[in-house]
């Protein structure tokens, strides 16, 4: 991943073996995040922003699952639906990701482990861990949970099987107010139908 902010690259440097650690528990979410902070970065360039926000939203987004790694393996690789409680845990990654990230105590890391926490609000204010809603979600974080649910729905996983990039438009089109910023679901679109970030068909993560 190229970076121009020396800072950011002295970050990343320090942080790029948790990305490995994940990896070896969880190959998946490796991937998934790699393509989560390519997708955003396109959507972030299109949106306007600087580049040390864009800077910042390529390390967010490499690491925006970097939680996992605190998740039970029971639970983390669970080839089925979760129940209430296992769901409980599971969306308490975001905060440990957060936690992970600002402990290297790294100029940057507070900036980053911000928008890791908060990249599964919802605009409407019905996600978590804190309830943020609107504009009091970071750009950046607003930015992730887009790419984040398009990659997720588009990927073949253990626990469900890929669906057509129609339907997963559908579905976000409907989610749009809700889970998603409106203005940046319009350039999602934009973005999505380059044909750049087009899934193949049947691919798994």
């Amino acid at each position: 991943m190229e970076l121009n902010d020396p800072i950011l690259k002295v970050l990343y440097a320090y942080t790029k073996a948790l990305s490995v650690a994940l990896g070896y528990r969880d190959q998946l979410t490796r991937l998934h995040s790699e393509r989560v902070r390519d997708l955003s970065a396109a959507i972030g360039i299109c949106s306007g922003l600087s580049e040390s926000q864009l800077e910042a939203l390529k390390i967010a987004a490499s690491f925006h699952d970097i939680g996992k790694i605190g998740i039970p393996d029971h639970i983390l690789l669970k080839p089925s639906a979760f129940t209430a409680e296992e769901w409980g845990q599971m969306k308490k990654h975001s905060e440990i990701g957060a936690e992970i990230i600002a402990a290297t105590e790294i100029d940057g890391a507070h900036q980053a482990s911000v928008v890791i926490r908060h990249h599964h609000e919802h605009f409407d204010g019905s996600g978590y861990p804190d309830g943020l809603d609107r504009e009091n979600i970071p750009i950046c974080a607003r930015i992730i949970s887009i790419a984040d649910s398009y990659d997720a729905m588009t990927v073949t996983r253990t626990y469900h099987s890929a669906k057509p990039h129609p339907e997963v438009i559908e579905i976000m089109r409907k989610e749009t107010g809700i889970k998603h910023d409106p203005a940046l679901m319009d350039i999602f679109y934009e973005v999505i139908e380059s044909g750049e970030f087009s899934p193949i068909k049947g691919r798994s993560a």
